[in-house]
């Protein structure tokens, strides 16, 4: 071979060699990411890989509105927010009566076993007489309730315990006087809602209370609005504003501290004839008896309210524990503004129900609301038959 074969077989083995590498260069690239060609393998497939199916999740659907300037994406609406039903009004006193009767039920028990002895001495109708004393029932209404009962003991001449408790319980049910009008003003009155002012003293539960009405009314199928115009103690507005959340009811409020809660009360009162709701309830601060000034400002709030609709109700707030001076404090409130229902709290602790009939005496305004408990739903008409039935057994 000459030189120039040698040469020739040279460059067609470099050819073959660079040919060959470009060719292998191409297969791996289209093994990696092209769209027609892998790598075959090379051994058995892995166990694991064996079966496996990875499912693609699909993207979510979103509805687009094409409103001339681009398309707008419509967001998904918020949740609407549960709202609790309240338990119905009806009813309320006779699912509590047991609650009551654990308050009340001793002073009952204790008079039964005093009448029912048998010729009872002067003694006797003294002890009688201290145990209503003790239950709050007002010096006036215990002197009658034992001239009574004396009077029945003496004629039928028997001390059997059926008919004592009978006679106990008659008397009881005259004197808390079941045919007095407790029902509460909540229905409009042509183009005015009925607005219901709630007043008392710091620490009856008086907020809570009108949070509590709120949702006797709900249950009733009223329409609801809440004025916080309690502006002086800051937690009163927000506490009142988480009542009427719970069960739809809005809440006008001032977020000033100590503002001006005639001008609030003005403000809801307005905001209910425009909103043409049923009831319009309005939290006023709570305030000593003894403050001359805090008491005229309430005469005030009365006054600048009925400049939009008239007040149906002033509702008083007592703490039924307070006994003697709860009474005073209704009779303050009573020169103050024309009290026309008391609300009374806590009756089922320490409260003596004798309270009932006393403060109903000294105003001459029935007792139209009770408060048996803690819980949301533990505000209930008063029912005077139950009440006594409660208390005698």
């Amino acid at each position: 071979m000459g030189p120039i074969n040698e040469l020739w077989e040279i460059l067609t083995l470099v050819t073959v060699v660079v040919l060959g590498g470009l060719a292998l260069l191409v297969a791996l690239v289209r093994g990696r990411g092209g769209d027609s060609a892998t790598l075959p393998r090379t051994g058995p497939r892995p166990e694991e890989d064996t079966d496996v199916l990875t499912e693609e999740r699909p993207e979510p659907e979103v509805e687009v509105e094409d409103r001339g300037g681009g398309v707008a994406v419509e967001e998904p609406e918020a949740p609407t927010p549960t709202l609790e039903r309240p338990d119905s009004a009806r009813g309320r006193l006779q699912r509590l009566r047991a609650r009551l009767a654990r308050s009340n039920n001793a002073i009952g028990n204790a008079l039964l076993a005093l009448l029912s002895r048998g010729g009872l001495s002067e003694q006797d109708w003294e002890d009688v007489e201290d145990t209503l004393l003790a239950s709050d029932l007002g010096v006036e209404a215990t002197q009658e309730l034992v001239d009574s009962l004396r009077t029945q003991v003496k004629v039928d001449g028997t001390s059997d315990a059926a008919q004592v408790k009978q006679w106990l319980h008659d008397d009881l049910l005259r004197l808390v006087d079941p045919t007095l009008d407790r029902r509460i003003t909540a229905s409009r009155e042509g183009e005015h809602p009925a607005v219901i002012l709630v007043v008392g003293v710091n620490g009856t539960g008086k907020t809570t209370t009108v949070g509590k009405l709120g949702r006797v009314l709900v249950a009733e199928d009223k329409d609801v609005l809440f004025g916080a115009a309690d502006t002086f103690r800051a937690a009163a507005a927000d506490q009142l504003q988480t009542w009427g959340e719970r069960v739809g009811v809005p809440t006008v409020r001032s977020h000033t501290e100590g503002a001006d809660p005639a001008s609030v009360a003005y403000d809801a009162v307005k905001g209910g004839v425009e909103a043409e709701v049923d009831v319009v309830l309005v939290d006023t601060a709570g305030r000593l008896h003894t403050k001359r000034g805090l008491m005229d400002e309430l005469g005030k709030i009365k006054r600048v309210v009925e400049k939009v609709a008239p007040v149906g109700e002033v509702l008083l707030v007592l703490d039924a524990t307070t006994g003697q001076n709860g009474m005073r404090q209704a009779e303050e409130f009573a020169k103050e503004v024309a009290i026309t229902g008391i609300v009374l709290t806590k009756m089922d602790g320490t409260a003596k129900g004798g309270i009932v009939v006393n403060v109903q005496r000294k105003l001459g305004v029935p007792v139209k609301l009770i408060g048996l408990g803690e819980g949301p739903d533990d505000l209930a008409p008063f029912d005077p038959e139950a009440f006594v039935s409660a208390i005698v057994g």
